[in-house]
């Protein structure tokens, strides 16, 4: 071949390690990279470059997602054995640990090792709601159809809405707006306990 850089700089080793190159250019390609050790280790590179990249721009799903999953699952084995639905408390500023009494002495609302871990008391078209136990926080989240409150039973922790933090101990009760990013840092060396709600806007 007379000029393998132009070769290799041409896009088509990149179009080959896309899968978009033709058949033809395909069966060339794989030809010349047997006969020139350049052209292997460009398609090598070439494909470790776009692992990398692709491994950037890939997201961590949400920390809190597997936990409430777990959670729904667990609460539909609850129901399947018998347990029976019970009306759930609204979360609002008069609300108290006492008012959740109910979920709270049972011997099954207890946490595993989990950084997050949740179980479900209720759930309807109006609300869901659960007791969650968090290690470390929750990463940040923004809702447009529900609002989410919180009732600290256990721990403390920073509710950090919009950036403005707010300091929280056991009886504190917090709403989040509507459309406001937000997480939650524990700051108790003990997992910071809450009913967490999120009710229908």
């Amino acid at each position: 071949m007379k000029d393998l850089k132009a070769y290799i700089e041409s896009g088509i080793l990149e179009l080959y390690v896309l899968g978009i190159a033709s058949n033809e250019e395909v069966k060339e390609i794989e030809l010349l990279a047997k006969i020139h050790p350049e052209i292997k280790n460009e398609i090598e590179a070439i494909t470790t470059a776009l692992r990398n990249e692709a491994k950037e721009k890939v997201s961590k799903p949400n920390a809190t997602i597997k936990p409430m999953v777990r959670a729904i699952l667990d609460f539909h084995e609850r129901l399947k054995n018998g347990e029976r639905i019970q009306t759930v408390p609204l979360l609002n500023e008069n609300s108290k640990p006492s008012d959740y009494t109910n979920w709270l002495h049972r011997v099954d609302m207890v946490a595993d090792d989990s950084d997050i871990y949740a179980k479900l008391l209720g759930v309807t078209p109006e609300a869901v709601t659960a007791i969650v136990w968090m290690k470390y926080g929750s990463p940040p989240e923004t809702h447009a159809k529900e609002y989410e409150r919180f009732l600290i039973l256990q721990g403390t922790c920073d509710i950090v809405i919009d950036e403005k933090p707010f300091s929280l101990v056991p009886g504190n009760y917090m709403s989040i707006p509507l459309h406001s990013t937000h997480y939650v840092k524990v700051t108790s060396a003990i997992p910071c306990k809450v009913i967490l709600q999120r009710v229908a806007a």
